[in-house]
This record gives structure tokens, sequence and C-alpha cells, in this order.
């Protein structure tokens, strides 16, 4: 054998050590994951609704979904039901349940409906109570097909966990939405709500009333994983019904969760999350006779904004310093009318009624009674905001947060907590109407500087 040349040597010795040093460094991770989950939240043939007992399922079902964000804290949740409205009790066990499967507290966890009306309401105080009263018929508040559908979702996240996927970016986009909103509340000359155009408006005089004060915004927050968009979450104000099935007992999405699903289909990578914005004095009765068809054309405006705001989304990079999440928990003052001894004593002479019974009132006078508070949260992801409130809350609220910060980009859901009912402004009140009537609200007229300022600590405005 041949000795090593000297050239020979030396190759030998730095190829060893090449090897003997440390390997290369990878990449480093993305400092925010993002995991997203899907259950069906769909009532079973018999249970009870918001209305009416489930007598047949349709082409669609109803979805309880969101995503977790992991990496800045402890995680966060942002989770979307199909349902009327989760109050009090059910709101609190909701959030806890899921907290619990993502290895979080219940602060940072949001909850909310998109307030389809063909679909159950979930309120485990209201449960408690009719059963300690021993009241009958009031079937709406069994809570054990609420209490599945939380634990199928817990069991989702879990899973999802596994799986999350880098979010190397953000996105914001914004849309103008035509022909949808239009304000319910009526005025006359005196200042006084004259007529409510319901969101199905078959009277057209009341059709022709001018579309009134709306936002007709619809606003787009994304995490992407690189050129992929993992979740697409939209903000729109507006009742999300159509015409309302009550008789046929078929539980229905109407025309958001029809928009939402168009858009699935369009880019079925990536999950599509919708929250109602503050539309307690929003629906479409301009726009909506009732008729049938108008579902789909509804549904298919909502669908097109949807497409608008992604195709016009801004992407920034994503660091874990970009995300934030605050709350500010806020008593809300109980609507004056409402008296727990009175309550109790009508409801055990009076037949059951639908939304907002008096089984609902008696729920939220308990709840308030016992020093509960409700947390208003915000998300901060880069210089966008996401303020999470209680309620069917007038438009008027979404409008002020984003005149708070006209340097940020603000977005609102409202029907979190649903205990308070309808929300007005103070002026709303004294105007009259449906929305601020005693049948329809749970809050007194001061509720509104107790929002606003909440809202103001929390979006960081200057006094």
């Amino acid at each position: 054998m041949k000795p090593l040349t000297l050239s020979l040597a030396f190759s030998l010795l730095s190829l060893t050590a090449i090897q003997a040093a440390d390997p290369p460094k990878k990449a480093a991770p993305a400092d925010i994951q993002v995991a997203t989950f899907d259950v069906d939240a769909t009532p079973p043939i018999g249970s009870a609704m918001a209305y009416e007992s489930v007598k047949r399922l349709d082409e669609l079902t109803l979805r309880c979904r969101g995503v977790v964000i992991i990496g800045a804290g402890k995680p966060i949740i942002l989770c979307a039901v199909d349902w009327i409205g989760i109050a009090n009790e059910g709101h609190d066990l909701f959030r806890e349940g899921l907290a619990e499967a993502a290895g979080t507290t219940r602060d940072r966890v949001a909850v909310h409906t998109l307030h389809q009306h063909d679909a159950p309401g979930c309120d485990f105080t209201a449960e408690r109570l009719m059963r300690d009263l021993k009241l009958k018929n009031f079937e709406r508040f069994d809570g054990g097909f609420h209490r599945d559908v939380i634990q199928r979702a817990a069991k989702a996240i879990k899973g999802a966990l596994a799986t999350a996927q880098p979010a190397t970016h953000y996105g914001w986009g914004v849309a103008k939405i035509k022909e949808i909103a239009s304000n319910r509340r009526i005025l006359g000359p005196d200042g006084k709500v004259r007529a409510v155009r319901y969101t199905a408006t078959k009277d057209p005089a009341l059709r022709a009333e001018p579309e009134g004060v709306i936002d007709p915004e619809l606003s787009m927050l994304s995490f992407w994983n690189g050129e992929k968009p993992i979740a697409v979450i939209s903000y729109y104000a507006c009742h999300p019904q159509s015409y309302y099935r009550i008789g046929t007992g078929a539980p229905s999405p109407d025309f958001p969760g029809i928009a939402r699903f168009i858009r699935g289909q369009a880019v079925p990578e990536t999950l599509h999350v919708h929250f109602n914005g503050a539309g307690g004095n929003i629906g479409a009765g301009k726009y909506n006779d009732g008729n049938r068809e108008n579902r789909l054309i509804l549904a298919q405006r909502l669908a097109d904004g949807m497409k608008q705001a992604l195709v016009d989304t801004k992407k920034l990079p994503l660091a874990d310093t970009d995300i934030g999440w605050e709350t500010a928990p806020v008593k809300l003052p109980v609507a004056p009318h409402l008296k727990q001894d009175d309550l109790i004593k009508d409801l055990k002479t009076e037949p059951a009624r639908g939304y907002v019974s008096k089984a609902d009132q008696l729920a939220w006078v308990v709840r308030c009674k016992s020093g509960h508070a409700i947390d208003i949260a915000c998300l901060r992801v880069g210089q966008s905001r996401v303020v999470h409130l209680p309620g069917e809350l007038f438009v008027e609220y979404q409008l002020a947060a984003k005149k708070m910060r006209p340097d940020l980009h603000v977005a609102m859901a409202a029907y979190g907590d649903y205990g308070p009912a309808y929300i007005g402004t103070t002026a709303a009140y004294a105007e009259g109407g449906y929305e601020t009537s005693q049948r329809a609200s749970n809050v007194a007229p001061e509720v509104e500087p107790v929002l606003m300022n909440a809202m103001k600590q929390l979006l960081g405005t200057k006094k």
C-alpha cells in the first residue's frame, strides 16, 4: 500500500474535523403556531331549539369552530358557534371546557354565537333554576346536548394542538358589503321608533326607508403559514336571518353559514370562521321580503365580500410580540323592571315562551346578584385589534370602537355571553322600539358608559 501523500492526509484530517463539528442548525421555528378545530353542533331530532323542536335535519349542519393561537403566553382560543345564544353559566362552562383542553385559562377563551334563530340556545343557569323550581315545559334549557358539544369541541382542540401549524404571517383585509345590512329602527319626526324593520320585511314602504346607520365593512383577520392561509376569520354586523323556518323544525346556519360554506369550498385547505359583529339593531329587512330565494342571494353577497377581503388582504410577518390578549371584567346594570320574585311568580303561572323568556331574564338576575362580571376582551395581532363583547349590541358600539383607534385596524365580535340580551345605547332606550323594550333587553340604559369605558381601556385610547 502506498503511503499517504501530504495533501491527501490534510484532506482526510479536514473531513474528520467537519464530521466531528456540530451539525448545522435548523431554521428556528415560528414564534406563533395556530391550530384549528371544527365540530358538528347540530341538535339531534327531538331536541329543543330556540322556538321549536328539531323535526328533520337539513343539507348543511351547524358548526362549532375556531382557532387556538399558541406561543404568546398561554394559548388564546377564538370560537364561533351556530347557535342563537350561549348565556350565563353556559358561557362559563363552554369556555372552561375549551380552556382545559388547550392548557389555558377561561379568561383567554372567547366563545360567541352567530345568533341564527333556527338553532338551539344554551344557558346552564336557567337550566338549574327551572330544575330547582320544578317547572315543566322548559326543555329548551336541557343541557345534555350542549355539554356533548363542549366535550367534542374540547377533544377536537386536544387533537388539533398536535398538528398546529407555524403562523409566519398575519393578514388584514376589508371589503364593503352591499345590500345586506340595514338599520331595523325607523324613527318618526318625534325621534321615537315608529316602526321596526325586521330581518324579513314584507311592507314595501318600510323596505323603501333609508338604509340607516350600519357598518358596511366586513373585516378579515387571517393567519398564514408562508403562502398558505391557515385560518380566515371574518367579522360583519347583521342579524343572520333571511326567513324563519318555524314549523319545519330544521336547524339552519342561515345565510352567514352558507356564505362561510361557499368560501370553504373555494379555499378548502383553510378553515373559515365567521363572527357576528354588533348587529343587535341591524338586519337584512331593507333587502329581504322573506322570499326563500333571498337566503342564497344574501349568502352570495356575503361570500363575495369575504372573497374580496381575502383578495385585498395585506400580509405582515408575525412574531410572538405581535400577539396580545387583555380583558376588562365589567358588571352590567340590570334592567330596573326585572324583579326576581315577580319573575318566579310569573314562571309558575304563565306558559313557557320563546326567546327572550322570563326564564332567561330570571337567570340573568340571579347571575348578576351573585356578583358575576363579564369579561370584555381585546385580541391584539400586530396593527389589528378585535374587541369581544357580550349580548346583542347595537352597531353604534362597533362604530365607536373603530373611531377610538383610527390608527389601527379594529373589528368586533358580539354575541358573547348572551345573558344581557339586547344592549342598546343610552339614547335608544328613550327612543322606544322592540330592541330596548322590557321583553328584549335585560340591562339598564346606564350600560353604555360601562361598555364604552371598557373598550377605551382595552384599545388604549388616550383620554
